[in-house]
């Protein structure tokens, strides 16, 4: 682990709470760690002192996001939180909680003078959810809100991840479909985005709103469209930047204690409870059971489950009812269902129901509509976990554009070309199994019901290298949980293109012998 590593998750973590690195007076760490080159080249580096702490002193401090990983390494439920808290010294206050980085983890707190007849300074923060201090509320007689009271002791405090708490080096969470076809012209089946989108009329529609781009957005009208078509009063609405922000969201806004994310799956909700500090537990479905929910699976005291129906990567959609029976009382049930719209007739969803207690579903017109550049997606919950996802969402997260995006693919219209485009996508991704059956080499998940296929195929990753060479993109696999270097995602393509991309695959196996 080298200075750079350490500096670079240390400034990331100061940016959230507005501070620089002038603002840093000491880091601070395990004892036993406090000689390891990133850190001590680090604290060098920013003309600062590293404050050591032995493992009993840490493991009496409390700290609000303990993990059992470092506390089974260590004796410390999270060393970044309790040696900053312990640097800080008296008066400390947690602004930033732990932030990991591939094999290191670092915590912001700072020590705040108490004010006269105060118990704890906490009360001037917001929830280490926001990691950043904030004013007080406005005062009533003036409305004024008043500037946050100056506090000199800032404390980084660092933890080097233990052979224990690296679950997450194994598959990059954070590679997607696009890095892909970044850089080159190649035909496109590595992004699930419908080919040929957005429509005119949709593009006519966002081009009209650009003489709007004055005037801040107003989420009422595409809140209220969504809330009708779904049948839901808008208070259980909450419009996103994306589906990828509500993931974000509900990382950061939920107090969950162990968390649980069924895979294979699309990862940002695993990266997005990893960044806010949460030690991830995931629960693998099998390939020799089709990737399908074994709800026995889930651990009966998880108070967060993930899951995506239809499956990104595996295409399988799994039976409402099945997901459904994993809701518990205490339990947050987040259903992904970005590809629902491309299921004819959406069967097996769970977004109008209100019957579910706990249950959230996460919806994206990326995919269906093209609108991938725009970042429009929304959440369907509980009036009160709505309430709270809101709170941790910057001001204006939607533009304009999105938001009349939005409101125009909820239209009756609307609605039917998509239910057409799903039809469509069913009989097209038939070809392609059927042209993937002729090849003894290749062995895809039949089961696939989204606008994608996954295939195994021994060597995929030099498959995959020769595919690019003959024009064609595919998604590697090996950066979901669950799957390894043997795997393919293929988006459904029309028959032209398909037919295409099987005769070079036939070539590329070809050439590979």
């Amino acid at each position: 682990m080298a200075a750079d590593e350490v500096l670079g998750l240390v400034g990331t973590a100061l940016g959230e709470a507005g501070l620089t690195a002038g603002d840093v007076t000491a880091l601070a760490t395990l004892d036993a760690r406090a000689a390891e080159p990133g850190i001590a080249g680090a604290a060098a580096r920013l003309g600062v002192p590293v404050r050591a702490f032995g493992s009993e002193e840490l493991a009496a401090v409390a700290v609000p996001h303990p993990s059992a990983a470092p506390l089974a390494a260590t004796g410390t439920a999270s060393v970044a939180e309790a040696a900053a808290l312990r640097g800080a010294g008296p008066g400390a206050v947690l602004l930033v909680p732990k932030r990991k980085g591939r094999r290191v983890t670092c915590a912001i707190a700072r020590s705040i003078p108490l004010r006269p007849n105060e118990d704890s300074p906490g009360a001037r923060l917001l929830p280490d959810t926001h990691g950043y201090i904030a004013g007080e509320p406005p005062s009533p007689s003036t409305g004024t809100i008043p500037l946050p009271i100056p506090t000199p002791h800032t404390t980084a405090a660092m933890d080097i991840h233990t052979s224990a708490d690296t679950s997450a080096d194994a598959h990059d969470l954070r590679h997607h479909g696009d890095a892909e076809v970044r850089d080159e012209k190649l035909i496109d089946l590595a992004v699930n985005v419908r080919t040929h989108t957005p429509p005119a009329w949709l593009r006519e529609r966002i081009a009209d709103s650009l003489t709007g781009l004055a005037a801040y957005p107003d989420g009422r009208a595409a809140r209220a469209a969504v809330a009708e078509r779904h049948g839901l009063p808008a208070r259980r609405v909450l419009l996103t930047a994306g589906a990828a922000e509500a993931f974000v969201l509900l990382a950061r806004a939920l107090p969950v204690r162990r968390p649980v994310v069924v895979h294979p799956q699309f990862t940002e909700p695993e990266a997005a409870l990893r960044d806010a500090g949460h030690e991830v537990e995931r629960v693998l479905l099998r390939e020799e059971d089709g990737f399908r929910l074994d709800p026995a699976a889930v651990p009966e005291d998880a108070d967060l489950v993930v899951i995506g129906n239809p499956t990104n990567p595996t295409s399988v959609l799994h039976p409402a009812a099945a997901i459904a029976s994993l809701a518990r009382p205490g339990r947050t049930l987040v259903v992904d269902e970005a590809f629902m719209d491309a299921v004819p007739g959406e069967r097996e969803s769970l977004a109008s129901r209100t019957d579910v207690p706990g249950l959230v579903v996460l919806r994206s017109l990326t995919k269906t509509w093209g609108l991938a550049g725009l970042r429009i997606g929304y959440v369907l919950a509980e009036p009160e976990t709505v309430a709270e996802l809101e709170r941790v969402q910057p001001l204006w997260p939607v533009s304009t554009p999105a938001l009349v995006a939005a409101e125009a693919c909820m239209t009756p219209m609307a609605l039917l070309e998509a239910e057409e485009a799903a039809h469509r996508i069913g009989v097209e991704r038939a070809h392609l199994l059927a042209g993937l059956a002729e090849f003894d080499e290749v062995r895809a998940v039949a089961a696939a019901e989204g606008p994608f296929v996954l295939v195994r195929i021994e060597g995929a990753d030099a498959v995959r290298d020769r595919l690019r060479s003959l024009g064609f993109a595919a998604r590697r696999g090996d950066t979901f949980p669950g799957l390894g270097r043997d795997w393919l995602r293929l988006a459904v393509r029309d028959r032209v293109t398909t037919n295409r991309f099987l005769q070079a695959l036939d070539q590329a196996l070809l050439m590979l012998g």
